[in-house]
């Protein structure tokens, strides 16, 4: 998994999203912040339901391997925060990557200092009021937003929010994300050094195609990157 890691760190999620649509996976993102505008997170989903109680994520902790990330689903509810520096300053000692929270934290200016990243909805002063009933699958799923993750699932965070990805499919995916990027880098130096996009994609021939095709299928066919 440290291989993927450092991978990951050449990469963005957008070349992720865009290699998900070439090789037909389906594209879960979710638009969660980083508490420090510099965060980025990879790691398998450790995931944790939220019912009113931290207790949840130290059982989780308890089973956690070494560059795991939280996921925490906590319904999107923007009443109270689930997670705070306690709860963060643990899980770095409890050797985990990060946190992604489907809801919101607390204890902002403590939780940069710990430099663990934390993504979520946002900030609120608010903890838990009351404690609520704890799902029989609490530590085997989380939903986060439309999507149900496991640990069968890598999450993958930078400053465009947060994606998912089957385990299964990660070296395909990996492989693929490189060749985008390496496509837009290449497109972009040729673009600084005054090549225009409209030239290097044949823009003129697309307008003037007939029958029409649709522009993803005119990249496709000059080896663009911008669309998948």
């Amino acid at each position: 998994m440290s291989d993927l890691a450092d991978r990951f760190a050449q990469l963005t999620t957008a070349h992720f999203t865009d290699a998900c649509v070439r090789a037909g996976v389906e594209v879960r993102t979710v638009s969660l912040v980083g508490v420090h505008p510099a965060d980025r997170v990879f790691g398998r989903v450790l995931p944790a339901r939220h019912a009113g109680s931290v207790d949840i994520f130290l059982e989780a902790f308890e089973s956690a391997q070494p560059g795991d990330v939280l996921v925490v689903d906590n319904g999107g509810r923007r009443d109270h925060a689930c997670v705070g520096d306690l709860v963060v300053l643990e899980g770095k000692g409890a050797g985990i990557a990060g946190v992604v929270i489907w809801g919101l934290h607390r204890d902002t200016a403590d939780i940069r200092v710990i430099g663990l990243p934390v993504f979520s909805l946002g900030s609120i002063p608010t903890g838990p009021l009351v404690p609520e009933v704890r799902r029989p699958d609490a530590l085997e799923s989380a939903d986060v937003g439309p999507w149900t993750v496991t640990r069968d699932d890598l999450v993958l965070g930078d400053d465009d929010g947060i994606l998912f990805i089957p385990a299964t499919h990660a070296e395909d995916l990996f492989d693929l994300a490189e060749s985008i990027r390496d496509t837009e880098r290449a497109q972009a130096d040729r673009i600084r050094a005054g090549t225009s996009l409209r030239s290097q994609v044949d823009f003129s021939r697309y307008l003037a195609t007939d029958p029409p095709v649709s522009f993803r299928e005119h990249l496709r066919t000059v080896g663009g990157a911008i669309e998948e």
